[in-house]
Protein backbone atom coordinates (compact mmCIF):
# COMPACT_ATOMS: atom_id res chain seq x y z
CA UNK A 1 0.00 0.00 0.00
CA UNK A 2 1.54 3.38 -1.00
CA UNK A 3 2.56 5.82 1.71
CA UNK A 4 -0.01 8.50 2.50
CA UNK A 5 0.77 11.91 1.03
CA UNK A 6 2.40 14.25 3.56
CA UNK A 7 0.07 16.72 5.21
CA UNK A 8 0.20 20.27 3.83
CA UNK A 9 1.22 22.73 6.54
CA UNK A 10 -1.20 25.62 7.09
CA UNK A 11 -0.17 28.98 8.56
CA UNK A 12 -2.92 31.23 9.89
CA UNK A 13 -2.14 34.96 9.90
CA UNK A 14 -4.23 36.97 12.30
CA UNK A 15 -4.04 40.31 14.04
CA UNK A 16 -6.20 43.33 14.71
CA UNK A 17 -7.10 45.89 12.05
CA UNK A 18 -4.08 47.71 10.65
CA UNK A 19 -1.47 45.60 12.40
CA UNK A 20 0.41 44.65 9.23
CA UNK A 21 -0.89 41.20 8.25
CA UNK A 22 -0.90 41.96 4.53
CA UNK A 23 2.65 43.32 4.80
CA UNK A 24 3.77 40.01 6.29
CA UNK A 25 1.85 38.06 3.67
CA UNK A 26 3.58 40.04 0.91
CA UNK A 27 6.95 39.19 2.44
CA UNK A 28 6.05 35.51 2.39
CA UNK A 29 5.00 35.74 -1.25
CA UNK A 30 7.85 37.89 -2.54
CA UNK A 31 10.96 36.59 -0.78
CA UNK A 32 13.09 33.93 -2.46
CA UNK A 33 12.50 30.67 -0.64
CA UNK A 34 11.69 28.29 -3.48
CA UNK A 35 8.32 27.27 -2.05
CA UNK A 36 4.84 27.48 -3.52
CA UNK A 37 1.96 28.67 -1.38
CA UNK A 38 -1.78 28.88 -1.82
CA UNK A 39 -3.22 31.96 -0.14
CA UNK A 40 -6.72 32.32 1.28
CA UNK A 41 -7.72 35.90 2.11
CA UNK A 42 -10.83 36.71 4.12
CA UNK A 43 -12.48 40.13 4.14
CA UNK A 44 -15.58 41.20 5.98
CA UNK A 45 -17.15 43.41 3.36
CA UNK A 46 -18.66 42.55 0.01
CA UNK A 47 -15.94 44.47 -1.83
CA UNK A 48 -12.47 43.01 -1.39
CA UNK A 49 -9.49 45.28 -0.79
CA UNK A 50 -6.77 43.04 0.66
CA UNK A 51 -6.65 40.89 -2.47
CA UNK A 52 -5.64 43.95 -4.51
CA UNK A 53 -2.95 44.84 -1.97
CA UNK A 54 -1.20 41.49 -2.30
CA UNK A 55 1.90 41.49 -4.47
CA UNK A 56 1.69 40.01 -7.95
CA UNK A 57 3.04 36.53 -7.23
CA UNK A 58 2.96 33.12 -8.81
CA UNK A 59 0.75 31.84 -6.01
CA UNK A 60 -2.96 31.17 -6.25
CA UNK A 61 -5.08 33.61 -4.25
CA UNK A 62 -8.55 32.71 -3.02
CA UNK A 63 -10.74 35.49 -1.71
CA UNK A 64 -13.71 35.01 0.62
CA UNK A 65 -15.88 38.10 1.06
CA UNK A 66 -19.05 39.13 2.84
CA UNK A 67 -18.48 37.28 6.05
CA UNK A 68 -15.97 36.62 8.75
CA UNK A 69 -13.88 33.50 8.34
CA UNK A 70 -14.70 32.62 11.94
CA UNK A 71 -18.42 32.25 11.31
CA UNK A 72 -20.39 32.58 8.09
CA UNK A 73 -17.76 31.46 5.60
CA UNK A 74 -16.05 28.63 7.45
CA UNK A 75 -17.76 26.20 5.08
CA UNK A 76 -16.09 28.07 2.22
CA UNK A 77 -12.74 27.67 3.97
CA UNK A 78 -13.25 23.91 4.25
CA UNK A 79 -14.27 23.65 0.58
CA UNK A 80 -11.31 25.69 -0.66
CA UNK A 81 -8.79 23.73 1.40
CA UNK A 82 -10.34 20.41 0.38
CA UNK A 83 -10.15 21.50 -3.28
CA UNK A 84 -6.51 22.52 -2.93
CA UNK A 85 -5.52 19.17 -1.49
CA UNK A 86 -6.99 17.32 -4.49
CA UNK A 87 -4.85 19.13 -7.05
CA UNK A 88 -2.15 17.27 -8.90
CA UNK A 89 0.37 20.09 -8.50
CA UNK A 90 1.29 20.12 -4.84
CA UNK A 91 1.62 23.16 -2.61
CA UNK A 92 4.39 23.53 -0.06
CA UNK A 93 1.98 25.28 2.25
CA UNK A 94 -1.29 27.16 2.63
CA UNK A 95 -1.49 30.63 4.18
CA UNK A 96 -4.82 31.85 5.57
CA UNK A 97 -5.07 35.58 6.25
CA UNK A 98 -8.07 36.37 8.45
CA UNK A 99 -9.96 39.61 8.73
CA UNK A 100 -8.76 41.90 11.50
CA UNK A 101 -11.98 41.26 13.42
CA UNK A 102 -11.75 37.46 13.33
CA UNK A 103 -11.73 35.22 16.37
CA UNK A 104 -9.02 32.66 15.48
CA UNK A 105 -10.70 29.82 17.40
CA UNK A 106 -13.10 28.60 14.70
CA UNK A 107 -10.32 28.81 12.12
CA UNK A 108 -8.19 26.50 14.26
CA UNK A 109 -11.21 24.29 14.90
CA UNK A 110 -11.55 23.73 11.16
CA UNK A 111 -8.43 21.60 11.31
CA UNK A 112 -9.90 19.50 14.12
CA UNK A 113 -13.43 18.84 12.92
CA UNK A 114 -13.42 18.26 9.16
CA UNK A 115 -12.11 14.78 8.47
CA UNK A 116 -10.71 15.42 4.97
CA UNK A 117 -9.05 18.67 6.00
CA UNK A 118 -7.64 17.02 9.09
CA UNK A 119 -6.24 14.10 7.11
CA UNK A 120 -4.61 16.16 4.36
CA UNK A 121 -3.46 19.31 6.15
CA UNK A 122 -1.75 20.18 9.40
CA UNK A 123 -2.16 23.43 11.29
CA UNK A 124 1.47 24.55 11.52
CA UNK A 125 1.09 27.74 13.54
CA UNK A 126 -1.11 30.73 14.31
CA UNK A 127 0.89 33.91 13.69
CA UNK A 128 -0.49 37.10 15.26
CA UNK A 129 0.71 40.51 14.12
CA UNK A 130 0.30 43.19 16.79
CA UNK A 131 0.53 46.95 16.26
CA UNK A 132 2.99 47.96 19.00
CA UNK A 133 1.93 51.60 18.78
CA UNK A 134 -1.79 50.99 19.34
CA UNK A 135 -1.97 47.55 20.97
CA UNK A 136 -2.55 48.62 24.58
CA UNK A 137 -5.58 50.76 23.72
CA UNK A 138 -6.88 48.05 21.34
CA UNK A 139 -6.72 45.47 24.11
CA UNK A 140 -8.78 47.73 26.38
CA UNK A 141 -11.63 48.07 23.90
CA UNK A 142 -11.52 45.09 21.53
CA UNK A 143 -11.92 41.52 22.81
CA UNK A 144 -10.87 40.26 19.37
CA UNK A 145 -7.39 41.73 19.92
CA UNK A 146 -7.05 39.77 23.17
CA UNK A 147 -8.29 36.55 21.57
CA UNK A 148 -5.89 36.88 18.65
CA UNK A 149 -2.98 37.12 21.08
CA UNK A 150 -4.29 34.31 23.27
CA UNK A 151 -4.38 31.88 20.34
CA UNK A 152 -0.99 32.82 18.91
CA UNK A 153 1.96 30.49 18.61
CA UNK A 154 4.12 33.38 17.36
CA UNK A 155 3.53 37.12 17.92
CA UNK A 156 5.14 39.90 15.90
CA UNK A 157 5.27 43.10 17.94
CA UNK A 158 5.18 45.11 14.72
CA UNK A 159 5.84 48.83 14.17
CA UNK A 160 8.41 48.62 16.96
CA UNK A 161 10.18 51.60 15.43
CA UNK A 162 7.20 53.83 16.21
CA UNK A 163 7.41 53.50 20.00
CA UNK A 164 10.12 54.15 22.57
CA UNK A 165 11.91 51.39 24.46
CA UNK A 166 9.76 51.74 27.60
CA UNK A 167 6.50 51.57 25.68
CA UNK A 168 7.70 48.56 23.69
CA UNK A 169 8.64 46.76 26.89
CA UNK A 170 5.16 47.49 28.30
CA UNK A 171 3.58 46.08 25.13
CA UNK A 172 5.63 42.90 25.42
CA UNK A 173 4.71 42.49 29.11
CA UNK A 174 1.03 42.78 28.21
CA UNK A 175 1.40 40.24 25.41
CA UNK A 176 3.10 37.79 27.76
CA UNK A 177 0.47 38.35 30.46
CA UNK A 178 -2.16 37.16 27.97
CA UNK A 179 -0.10 34.41 26.34
CA UNK A 180 3.02 33.30 28.21
CA UNK A 181 4.13 30.60 25.78
CA UNK A 182 4.03 32.37 22.39
CA UNK A 183 7.32 33.39 20.84
CA UNK A 184 7.45 37.20 20.59
CA UNK A 185 9.53 39.01 17.95
CA UNK A 186 10.00 42.76 17.54
CA UNK A 187 9.58 43.81 13.92
CA UNK A 188 9.49 46.89 11.69
CA UNK A 189 7.24 46.53 8.65
CA UNK A 190 7.03 42.81 9.51
CA UNK A 191 10.67 42.36 8.54
CA UNK A 192 11.64 38.97 9.95
CA UNK A 193 13.46 35.84 8.87
CA UNK A 194 10.61 33.75 7.47
CA UNK A 195 12.11 30.71 9.19
CA UNK A 196 10.75 32.32 12.38
CA UNK A 197 7.21 32.32 10.93
CA UNK A 198 6.87 29.37 8.54
CA UNK A 199 7.50 25.72 9.33
CA UNK A 200 7.20 26.27 13.08
CA UNK A 201 5.40 23.00 13.80
CA UNK A 202 4.11 24.99 16.73
CA UNK A 203 0.71 23.36 16.98
CA UNK A 204 2.46 20.06 17.73
CA UNK A 205 2.99 20.24 21.47
CA UNK A 206 5.38 17.29 21.43
CA UNK A 207 7.70 19.23 19.16
CA UNK A 208 7.52 22.35 21.36
CA UNK A 209 8.47 20.36 24.43
CA UNK A 210 11.41 18.72 22.70
CA UNK A 211 12.77 22.17 21.84
CA UNK A 212 11.85 23.79 25.17
CA UNK A 213 10.98 21.14 27.78
CA UNK A 214 10.36 23.74 30.48
CA UNK A 215 8.06 26.12 28.68
CA UNK A 216 5.05 25.09 30.76
CA UNK A 217 6.94 25.15 34.04
CA UNK A 218 7.59 28.86 34.29
CA UNK A 219 5.74 30.99 36.79
CA UNK A 220 4.09 34.01 35.24
CA UNK A 221 2.77 37.21 36.73
CA UNK A 222 -0.47 38.51 35.26
CA UNK A 223 -2.23 41.82 35.46
CA UNK A 224 -5.40 41.18 37.39
CA UNK A 225 -7.49 43.42 35.17
CA UNK A 226 -6.77 41.34 32.06
CA UNK A 227 -9.89 39.59 30.84
CA UNK A 228 -7.79 36.76 29.42
CA UNK A 229 -5.20 35.00 31.52
CA UNK A 230 -3.37 31.72 31.82
CA UNK A 231 -2.92 28.94 34.33
CA UNK A 232 -0.03 26.47 34.36
CA UNK A 233 -0.38 23.19 36.24
CA UNK A 234 2.54 20.87 36.97
CA UNK A 235 2.71 17.52 38.79
CA UNK A 236 5.63 15.18 39.43
CA UNK A 237 3.38 12.23 40.25
CA UNK A 238 1.86 10.26 37.35
CA UNK A 239 -1.78 10.64 36.39
CA UNK A 240 -4.44 7.97 36.85
CA UNK A 241 -5.43 7.34 33.20
CA UNK A 242 -9.22 7.09 33.49
CA UNK A 243 -9.42 9.87 36.05
CA UNK A 244 -7.24 12.21 33.98
CA UNK A 245 -9.09 11.64 30.70
CA UNK A 246 -12.47 12.08 32.41
CA UNK A 247 -11.31 15.29 34.07
CA UNK A 248 -9.99 16.77 30.82
CA UNK A 249 -13.22 15.91 29.01
CA UNK A 250 -15.35 17.36 31.81
CA UNK A 251 -13.32 20.57 31.97
CA UNK A 252 -13.52 21.00 28.21
CA UNK A 253 -17.29 20.51 28.12
CA UNK A 254 -18.01 22.60 31.20
CA UNK A 255 -15.67 25.54 30.65
CA UNK A 256 -14.83 25.18 26.96
CA UNK A 257 -16.52 28.41 25.92
CA UNK A 258 -14.10 30.31 28.18
CA UNK A 259 -11.00 28.16 27.53
CA UNK A 260 -9.43 29.56 24.38
CA UNK A 261 -6.47 27.20 24.23
CA UNK A 262 -5.32 24.25 26.30
CA UNK A 263 -2.12 22.31 25.75
CA UNK A 264 -0.60 19.65 27.90
CA UNK A 265 1.66 16.66 28.15
CA UNK A 266 0.94 14.04 30.79
CA UNK A 267 2.84 11.24 32.46
CA UNK A 268 0.32 8.42 32.77
CA UNK A 269 0.68 5.72 35.41
CA UNK A 270 2.23 2.49 34.06
CA UNK A 271 2.64 4.05 30.61
CA UNK A 272 6.04 4.51 28.94
CA UNK A 273 4.86 7.04 26.37
CA UNK A 274 3.93 10.68 26.75
CA UNK A 275 0.24 11.51 26.51
CA UNK A 276 -0.29 14.80 24.67
CA UNK A 277 -3.59 16.67 24.77
CA UNK A 278 -4.72 19.99 23.32
CA UNK A 279 -8.00 21.75 22.76
CA UNK A 280 -9.55 24.75 21.09
CA UNK A 281 -12.63 25.77 23.06
CA UNK A 282 -14.75 22.60 23.34
CA UNK A 283 -12.90 20.57 20.71
CA UNK A 284 -10.25 18.32 22.16
CA UNK A 285 -7.77 15.77 20.85
CA UNK A 286 -5.12 13.70 22.51
CA UNK A 287 -3.10 10.54 22.32
CA UNK A 288 0.19 8.84 23.07
CA UNK A 289 3.30 10.25 21.45
CA UNK A 290 6.97 9.43 21.77
CA UNK A 291 8.41 7.32 24.62
CA UNK A 292 9.80 9.12 27.64
CA UNK A 293 13.56 9.44 27.39
CA UNK A 294 15.73 7.56 29.84
CA UNK A 295 16.72 10.51 32.04
CA UNK A 296 13.74 12.70 31.27
CA UNK A 297 11.62 13.85 34.21
CA UNK A 298 8.19 12.25 33.86
CA UNK A 299 6.26 15.36 34.76
CA UNK A 300 2.75 16.39 33.75
CA UNK A 301 2.45 19.96 32.47
CA UNK A 302 -0.73 21.65 31.30
CA UNK A 303 -1.44 25.26 30.39
CA UNK A 304 -4.88 26.82 30.07
CA UNK A 305 -5.41 30.18 28.38
CA UNK A 306 -8.88 31.60 28.70
CA UNK A 307 -11.33 34.10 30.06
CA UNK A 308 -12.10 34.20 33.80
CA UNK A 309 -10.66 30.73 34.37
CA UNK A 310 -11.88 28.91 37.52
CA UNK A 311 -8.30 28.46 38.66
CA UNK A 312 -8.97 26.92 42.08
CA UNK A 313 -11.36 24.34 40.63
CA UNK A 314 -8.92 23.49 37.85
CA UNK A 315 -6.09 23.03 40.34
CA UNK A 316 -8.23 20.82 42.59
CA UNK A 317 -9.38 18.65 39.69
CA UNK A 318 -5.84 18.34 38.38
CA UNK A 319 -4.44 17.31 41.76
CA UNK A 320 -7.23 14.73 42.17
CA UNK A 321 -5.96 12.99 39.02
CA UNK A 322 -2.56 12.23 40.53
CA UNK A 323 -1.83 8.63 41.37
Amino acid sequence: MPDAAPQIPVTVLTGYLGSGKTTLLNRILSETHGKRFAVIVNEFGEVGIDNDLIVDADEEIFEMNNGCICCTVRGDLIRIIAGLTRRSRAFDGIVVETTGLADPAPVAQTFFIDEEVRRKTKLDAIITVADARHLLEQLDRAPEAQEQLAFADVVLANKADLVDAGSLAAVERRIRSINPYAKVHRTERCSIDLAQVLGQDAFDLDRILEVDPGFLNQEHEHEHDDEIGSLSLVADRPMKPNRFVSWIQDVTQRYGTDILRMKGIAAIEDEDRQFVVQSVHMLIEGGSRRPWKEREARRTRIVFIGRDLPKDLLRQGFEACCA
